[in-house]
């Protein structure tokens, strides 16, 4: 693990412009996310946490250049993300990152197997290789059949499906995996399946950047924590120090609303 950051953004404001109440008034603004600094350093796992509305997706957006910022600047392995660049121009961010979104079944092409589904990063990102053996090899590697990319989305049970998306991330073998909330549509069981595999994932060195509802399963994952409310990051540090000593009213607020937080997983045992 490296001191280096590989994701860094700092002053990060996205505002939006409201419909105009009448033709003559001024159109007012609403700052989704507001002056915002984030360092996430290579090989690790950074959880970002709030409650609905708090910026989080937003946040997410703008770092992986699925959005354009209003202000702010983001760099990656220490070059700058250009959010309005061409599709072309932004392949190379594009192969150093993927994401997993929280509704797997929404994110899959239902009229797509899922081979193709999976494969899809390597044909649009001109990987070169044997696409075909790295999709077995990757399925594999989140608890499927290589069999199972013959087979289509519907086939299969959340879970499942939630393991496929997470094989579309990293298909392409990312340097940064992204979770906008991936584990709150699933049962506690599957959760608690797919964050093994995340867990793995981040000891064969893929850095994370987790958004979640479950703080939970960000004090068994992340080694950073950030609390974000309306826009903004009230705390931010190690997952410990913030979760168990946090010095944030909105954080004692937030950690107060749900059961009591004890050693992570391996601990105490």
């Amino acid at each position: 693990m490296t001191e280096a950051p590989l994701l860094r953004a700092r002053g990060l404001t996205r505002t939006h412009g409201n419909a105009r109440p009448s033709l003559f008034s001024r159109r007012s603004l609403t700052t989704a996310l507001d002056d915002v600094d984030v360092t996430v350093r290579e090989g690790t796992a950074t959880g970002v946490i709030g409650e609905s509305g708090a910026g989080k997706s937003t946040l997410v957006r703008l770092l992986l250049a699925l959005d354009v910022p209003s202000s702010g600047v983001i760099e990656f392995d220490g070059t700058v993300v250009n959010a309005r660049a061409s599709a072309r121009r932004l392949h190379w961010l594009r192969r150093q990152t993927g994401i997993v979104f929280q509704d797997p079944y929404a994110s899959l092409d239902p009229r797509m197997s899922v081979g193709r589904i999976v494969g899809e990063p390597l044909w649009a990102l001109d990987i070169d290789g044997d696409r075909r053996a790295r999709v077995r090899e990757v399925l594999s590697s989140v608890g499927l059949d290589a069999a199972a990319a013959d087979r289509y989305p519907h086939e299969f049970s959340g879970g499942q499906r939630q393991r496929i998306a997470l094989a579309r991330a990293i298909v392409h073998r990312p340097r940064l995996l992204v979770g906008d909330e991936p584990l709150s549509a699933l049962d506690v069981t599957v959760r608690a399946q797919i964050l093994d595999v995340l867990a793995e994932l981040r000891r064969d060195g893929l850095t994370i950047l987790l958004v979640s509802h479950d703080i939970g399963v960000v004090q068994n994952l992340c080694d950073e924590v950030l609390v974000m409310k309306d826009g903004r990051v009230v705390e931010e540090g190690p997952t410990e120090k913030v979760l168990l000593q946090p010095q944030a009213s909105y954080t004692r607020q937030l950690l107060a609303s749900i059961p009591a937080i004890g050693p992570r997983r391996g601990e105490g045992q």
